[in-house]
């Protein structure tokens, strides 16, 4: 489990530099009305700034919502590759974790896995 979250719950980042400003009320405001998502469905919303130093992770676990946030003392956090039309991409925990452990997304090979779809 990451983030103490169950293993159903997809993970979407947000596309676009999100206000770091933003507490519970502005970045479940951002899920509802840029994603179109619902923020009490348990999934995970990933946001970060225009400098993408700033990371913030919105979850509702059933009690209330939950933010975790990281800045980084140097270096930025790396986005996926990304078409210019969307506002959201879904992505893996692993690919969550490789962001945040600063490994270039590019030179990541990923070997093949049995996945139930």
């Amino acid at each position: 489990m990451l983030f103490g979250i169950s293993g159903n719950a997809r993970l979407f980042l947000y596309c676009l530099p999100a206000d770091m400003r933003k507490g519970f009320d502005g970045l479940s405001g951002l899920v509802t009305n840029k994603l179109g998502q619902n923020p009490l469905s348990g999934d995970i919303f990933i946001f970060i700034n225009r400098t993408r130093m700033l990371i913030k992770i919105l979850v509702w676990d059933q009690t209330g919502f939950a933010i975790w946030h990281k800045r980084l003392e140097q270096g930025t956090f790396e986005m996926p590759l990304i078409e210019k039309t969307q506002n959201s991409v879904e992505i893996s925990r692993q690919k969550l974790m490789l962001i945040l452990e600063g490994i270039s997304l590019k030179s990541v090979q990923s070997r093949k896995r049995f996945l139930l779809k």
